[in-house]
Parts: structure tokens; sequence; C-alpha cells
């Protein structure tokens, strides 16, 4: 189910979240289209973070330490590199509504990378949300065979050591299927939704004072 925000209108950022606490999150038709659209599946795309399953070819390149994995360092390259266009994918729902959303919610610190690079280049990242203890993922990317995938092993490993209890990747596919992605009704969802957002989790580890 989608209904308009605003044709061509901003997304307040506080509106923003009180709709992920919701059900519901923002998408474009396409990069260049100026309209943005609220999203509210009728069955909801998550990866039980007890169930994630490892293939064992991502298994033996995490063993590699092919990339350097890095949090919330270069949010504008990671939402620049989701939103390119590729060979398989010609366009992306990611407009500049979106862009500017997501990153004043990343300088609130609602939004969150995780990032791989390779010599000093940025080869593959994601990004998402966080409310309590829910993550959203939005988006990710590779420029190199493997990176996203790497991202996402670091990401739940990153949710479990944090106390994260809901990651959603709000639609499945075949690809987020092998890693144990499921759909649920929604019903079940929000349900889900509001138990995580009332219990708090934070994505980079608390410093404690020396």
């Amino acid at each position: 189910m989608t209904r308009p925000i605003a044709p061509g209108g901003a997304i307040p950022p506080d509106l923003l979240l009180r709709a992920y606490a919701s059900g519901v999150f923002p998408m474009a038709e396409d990069a260049s289209d100026e309209d943005v659209f609220w999203v509210r599946p009728e069955t909801r795309g998550i990866i039980p973070l007890d169930a994630f399953h490892i293939p064992r070819s991502l298994a033996k390149v995490v063993r590699q330490h092919r990339f350097e994995i890095a949090y919330d360092t270069d949010f504008e390259g990671v939402i620049e590199g989701c939103a390119e266009a590729r060979g398989d994918r010609p366009s992306t729902w990611i407009n500049a509504a979106i862009r500017k959303a997501y990153g004043a919610l990343f300088r609130r610190g609602y939004c969150h990378t995780v990032e791989a690079w390779r010599e000093g280049r940025l080869v593959g990242g994601l990004y998402g949300v966080s409310l309590g203890s829910a993550f959203f993922g939005e988006s990710m990317f590779a420029r190199e065979r493997d990176a996203s995938k790497v991202c996402l092993y670091y990401l739940v490993e990153r949710l479990k050591a944090q106390g994260f209890t809901l990651l959603d990747t709000q639609f499945t596919t075949e690809h987020l299927k092998r890693f144990g992605a499921t759909d649920v009704p929604r019903r079940r969802y929000e349900k889900m939704l509001a138990e995580a957002i009332e219990k708090p989790a934070w994505f980079n580890p608390v410093r404690e004072k020396g």
C-alpha cells in the first residue's frame, strides 16, 4: 500500500522517524522523480537474527579479511553507491528527497552505515535506520564481488552484539532468502516492531569514560 507524501516535498526527520515506528517507510518511483510515497506492505521482509544463514562461500570470504570494515564513516559515499545505476539496475528509488532525509537522520544518530573498504576505496556498503532494538535495512551496493554480502554479515554481527532484536529488510528477494530472510504478515510484524522499539539498543558501542 502506498500513499503520497507531498509532490516534490522534503521529508521532515521527525515525521520519518514516526513513520518507521508505525511500520511505514518512504520510496520514490525513480531517482529522477521528485515525488516520494509512503509504503506499508501487507507482508514484511525480516531476517531473524538468531537464524541468519552464512553461505559457505561467504564464510570463506569473511575469513580471508579481504575488506576493511568500518561503521558510520562515509554516509555520503554509501548512499551515493546505493543510488548509482549499474548494468543490472539501470535506476534506483533513491532520489534527492530520500538522500536529504536520511542524511539528516545520520547526523542525528538514527541512520547508520556498514562500509567495505579496499586499498583506500569504498567498494561496498549498506545503510539503514535504528529505533530502539529495531534496525531497518534500506539499501546496499557492491563495486567488488561479495562486498555487500560481507557488509550484511558484519551488520548482523553488530546487531546481535549490541542487543538488537529485529532486522527489517522491507521486502524479501531471492538474494536475501539465501541469508534467512522471510516474510511475515503485517499484523505480526507490527507487534514485533512495537516490542523492538520499546527495548533500547545502540548501534555503536557506548564508550566508557576513562
